[in-house]
């Protein structure tokens, strides 16, 4: 089994090639130019995982508003789903920084959903 990969680890974008057994073993990744496309392609095999940004519901002084939220580090990416199903639920009170935990152990223990903007009323 192939599978070809564009490395996003870089603005040089790679086309990396991985190249696997029949039990999904990897047996050769080519294409990588430094050693960082190499971990991303071997993660992206076997373990994809992304940071999931979204908004949620904040209420203001001035109303409901949209506040942008996003994990604090990468969740499985075959979760994502599960995820924006909490995410949809959720509605929270002004005041909020930036950084403010939203909702802990998010999904995963030890990884937050965080605010990105600030809202005081």
């Amino acid at each position: 089994m192939t599978r070809e990969l564009t490395c996003v680890v870089c603005p040089a974008g790679c086309r990396i090639t991985v190249e696997m057994d029949a039990d999904g073993t990897i047996t050769s990744i080519t294409g990588n130019t430094c050693p960082r496309g190499k971990n991303y392609a071997e993660n992206e095999v076997t373990h994809p995982v992304r940071t999931l940004t979204s908004t949620v519901s904040i209420d203001t002084e001035e109303g409901t508003k949209l506040i942008p939220v996003k994990t604090d580090r990468p969740i499985p990416k075959e979760k994502l789903f599960e995820a924006m199903e909490i995410v949809k639920s959720i509605r929270i009170k002004a005041p909020y920084k930036v950084g403010d935990v939203i909702c802990p152990d998010f999904i995963e223990q030890g990884t937050n959903l965080v605010a990105c903007k600030e809202f005081d009323k």
